[in-house]
């Protein structure tokens, strides 16, 4: 009678972690906090989600001469939840192909209401203030990445990352056949921030 009671008692218990479970499931989850920005873009871009440069505390770009009155942030969680792209160039620094993967430029501009004209040009600034203009179109040609992970992993800051503009240089004919050192001019990686101009 015991085994009984016993049986009974686990399968009642059993049956009450499946409902708090099921209950649990179908209750509203909190919305997403946003992590930490890794990408700013501003400028020509209509779709934001940020004020303007602060300049006490947006300290970097102050450095960098970057001013906005509104821009659009990116985090880890947006840019993963685009669509990945995986290139595989051989890189000047070591003369060796290696995966790079990430969303494509042109997706993380869409995103950010980017103009998509002919005329539309992107600087693209990198941690340690180098700085690059890169036309949209050339771009878009070249299939440029926001590269987030090299050889599987995520890029490191202090490495080539966070994030990091680049291309198959191996797979575009006319850079292919230049000496690698000059492959990657127009690629600042540790990039985070991107300004849009269009005419």
């Amino acid at each position: 009678m015991n085994r009984r009671r016993q049986l009974a008692a686990l399968a009642a218990l059993a049956a009450l972690g499946t409902a708090t479970a099921c209950a649990r499931a179908a209750a509203p989850q909190p919305a997403r906090q946003p992590g930490p920005a890794l990408l700013t873009l501003s400028g020509a871009v209509e779709r934001t989600n940020r004020g303007a440069l602060d300049p006490a505390l947006d300290q970097l770009m102050v450095k960098h001469q970057v001013s906005f009155g509104k821009a659009r942030t990116l985090d880890t969680a947006a840019l993963a939840a685009m669509p990945a792209v995986t290139i595989r160039p051989t890189l000047e620094y070591d003369r060796k192909p290696h995966t790079l993967a990430g969303p494509l430029l042109a997706d993380v501009l869409q995103a950010a209401g980017a103009p998509q004209q002919p005329s539309t040009t992107l600087l693209l600034r990198a941690i340690d203030g180098y700085a690059v203009a890169l036309p949209l179109m050339q771009a878009r040609r070249q299939r440029f990445i926001v590269a987030t992970h090299l050889d599987g992993r995520p890029l490191p800051l202090g490495g080539l990352g966070p994030l990091w503009a680049v291309y198959d240089a191996d797979r575009v004919p006319e850079m292919a056949a230049r000496p690698v050192e000059e492959r990657f001019a127009q690629c600042p990686w540790g990039l985070y921030h991107i300004e849009v101009r269009s005419d």
